[in-house]
């Protein structure tokens, strides 16, 4: 079946304005033209344009989706798993928050003030959950229960002070991949070497024990495991590879 330029835009949501915006440099390129002169779209492009919306759902740019929808080795597929992967990830996220907004806002009708201290297990807890929900089983299967139950009970011991770091390298661990990405920086280089010492500090901000092979084999994960990968390239497409290949280099 083949769509006006109007029919795509109400079919899609997506403005007239932008699909000509999208044709003018390169992203969506109509099917044809009708004998009127009218943009078509076949299959084909209505396809191109979901992957298109899936991608700037999670904030990629525009340049950067062409890039990828006309790589030869683009696998639909798997992508489209990755989205999905993404998105629940980001969902688990959303709604830890909602529960930790809604328990502030009946504490604040109730005139009672939640501490700093309720705050933090709110978001300790949506952690946990997040984990729980997505990686625990197979964590058990892998590992055995003693080390995961291990691994829980820390986390459930950490500090306040410790969980803020945790979180703040984190994020500076995203940022710096982001950008180091898109500037195509050498994982072996300087910047490579930096990421890879703030993931090492970000696995041992809980009270972990450092051990080099498991850091290695956790950054394997990034890149064999599509969750993992998808919450690392979600605003900046590779940089789960790009942290892997930074600490196989530097970290021995």
């Amino acid at each position: 079946m083949e769509y006006t330029i109007q029919e795509l835009s109400h079919l899609s949501g997506v403005t007239t304005r932008a699909l000509r915006w999208y044709d003018k440099i390169g992203l969506l390129k109509p099917s044809g033209r009708t004998e009127g002169g009218y943009r078509c779209y076949g299959p084909e492009e209505v396809d191109r344009l979901q992957d298109i919306l899936y991608y700037r759902a999670l904030g990629v740019e525009l340049a950067r989706i062409r890039a990828c929808l006309d790589d030869p080795s683009f696998d639909r597929l798997a992508v489209l798993r990755s989205h999905l992967a993404a998105l629940e990830t980001e969902r688990n996220r959303v709604q830890g928050l909602i529960e930790s907004v809604r328990e502030t806002i009946l504490s604040t009708e109730r005139k009672k003030i939640m501490s700093d201290e309720r705050k933090f297990e709110a978001l300790k807890r949506g952690v946990l959950e997040e984990y729980g929900r997505t990686y625990e089983t197979e964590s058990r299967e892998k590992y055995g229960d003693a080390k995961v139950d291990a691994m829980l009970n820390r986390f459930q011991g950490v500090t306040q002070e410790q969980y803020q770091t945790w979180d703040s390298l984190g994020r500076e661990i995203l940022e710096k991949l982001s950008a180091a990405v898109a500037a195509g920086t050498d994982p072996a280089g300087e910047v490579g070497k930096e990421i890879a010492d703030l993931h090492r500090r970000w696995l041992t901000a809980t009270g972990d024990k450092y051990d080099v092979q498991r850091h290695r084999g956790i950054v394997e994960l990034y890149v064999q495991d599509e969750r993992f990968t998808a919450y690392y390239d979600r605003e900046q497409p590779g940089c789960a590879q790009f942290l892997r290949d930074a600490v196989l280099h530097w970290i021995n």
